[in-house]
């Protein structure tokens, strides 16, 4: 393997499951497809707020995972791991660095970036150290839903329930900023006490670092940074710089459009997009979920959304369960983006990952990622919920 991982889906030989996995696409945006075409007939008003609710989150995830992949070409990500990997040679603070660097990038460019550009990486810093890949192949996707709390755009579910409060990312900030990095704090935490022994090794000889371009791709990312933060509705802005960086990367023959298009996960994407408009459309026609959320606290409105993020993935459970203003919408967002980490069906993170982790060469076990979810998601999320009640946040 040289210096820098290989970006997502250019790993030579692709695994046997690959078409299976190309199947399973376009399964989803069937699905979708139908769902949305079922909901606008059977309710065209509530379907059309449905959508509008919608869209934005989905465009913007776009642009960021676009950006992610001009940043990734210029060898930000794998730099960042290099660096990490030779500064810090005692397994126990290359943790702490990996923490800092996974909550970082999803925070300021969404969680699905982060597991899709950093996962390789991290696994080729393990490698260089010679000691187990556990800590920091789990630890980017649990740390990742778990740390999608502190920006609008760190996780597409903030947007969904973002379209009731109307807020800036800064103002998401000053009232998510604790529940964040409370969950982060926990589940970081709890990975590296139950993979300390693989955290111990010290490593005093590793290979150097190759030297990132710092042009095209930070530009971007800072670009995309101040927009977020700074509007309500970033999403339009940041596709649209997503989409010029790719086509200067493009036009300079330095990337193919298939590629873009495969880092994006178009399929996907719009399954998810129309299962959630469907859901969205229910929950607008049934009191289902209204007239339950006023009958739980903070605590139980964090619960029923971890366990809905399992059952029906988080994207289309916040538009189901945000279709109407949520007593306590925070609450809300903490069960959803850190519910996920129990099982792969709670998030998109979790698809991306096994399949970025299997392109790098390694073999992720679902059951060992849920076995640490187990023992996170229950402490992460009473310690964020507990931080929104001190911060007298809902």
């Amino acid at each position: 393997m040289t210096g820098r991982a290989e970006p997502m889906g250019r790993a030579a030989g692709e695994p046997p499951s690959r078409r299976s996995q190309r199947a399973l696409s376009w399964s989803l945006a069937g699905l979708g497809l139908a769902g949305f075409a079922g909901a606008s007939l059977a309710h065209p008003s509530a379907a059309r707020a449905a959508t509008a609710q919608d869209w934005p989150p989905f465009v913007l995830v776009a642009g960021l995972l676009l950006i992610g992949l001009v940043a990734d070409g210029d060898g930000l990500f794998a730099a960042a791991g290099h660096t990490l990997a030779r500064a810090a040679p005692n397994g126990i603070v290359l943790f702490g660095g990996v923490v800092v660097m996974v909550g970082t990038v999803t925070a300021l460019l969404n969680l699905d970036t982060s597991v899709a550009f950093l996962t390789p990486v991290l696994v080729y810093a393990a490698r260089s150290r010679g000691a187990g890949e556990a800590p920091l192949l789990y630890g980017c996707l649990l740390l990742s839903n778990a740390g999608s709390l502190f920006l609008p755009g760190s996780n597409l579910t903030n947007l969904i329930v973002l379209g009731h409060l109307r807020l800036t990312g800064g103002q998401f900030l000053a009232h998510m900023w604790a529940p964040a990095l409370a969950s982060l704090i926990v589940t970081a935490g709890v990975v590296g006490f139950v993979e300390h022994r693989s955290l111990r090794r010290r490593v005093e000889d590793l290979t150097p670092a190759e030297r990132p371009v710092l042009g095209l791709g930070l530009v971007a990312v800072v670009a995309a940074t101040v927009v977020v933060v700074t509007l309500r509705n970033a999403a339009v802005p940041v596709s649209a710089i997503g989409v010029g960086v790719v086509s200067v990367r493009v036009a300079s023959g330095r990337e193919h459009p298939r590629h873009a298009a495969e880092v994006l996960g178009v399929p996907v994407l719009f399954g998810l997009f129309g299962v959630a408009v469907a859901l969205g459309t229910l929950g607008r026609v049934w009191s289902g979920p209204a007239v339950l959320f006023s009958h739980v606290d903070r605590w139980g409105t964090a619960v029923v959304a971890a366990v809905c993020a399992v059952l029906f993935n988080n994207l289309p459970a916040a538009s189901l369960l945000a279709s109407r203003t949520p007593n306590h919408p925070f609450a809300l967002l903490v069960g959803l983006n850190v519910g996920p980490n129990l099982f792969v069906t709670g998030s998109l993170a979790w698809i991306l990952w096994l399949r970025v982790a299997r392109a790098a060469g390694t073999q992720p076990s679902i059951a060992k990622a849920a076995r640490l979810g187990a023992a996170t998601v229950p402490l992460a999320v009473a310690a964020a919920v507990g931080a929104l009640a001190l911060t007298g946040n809902s």
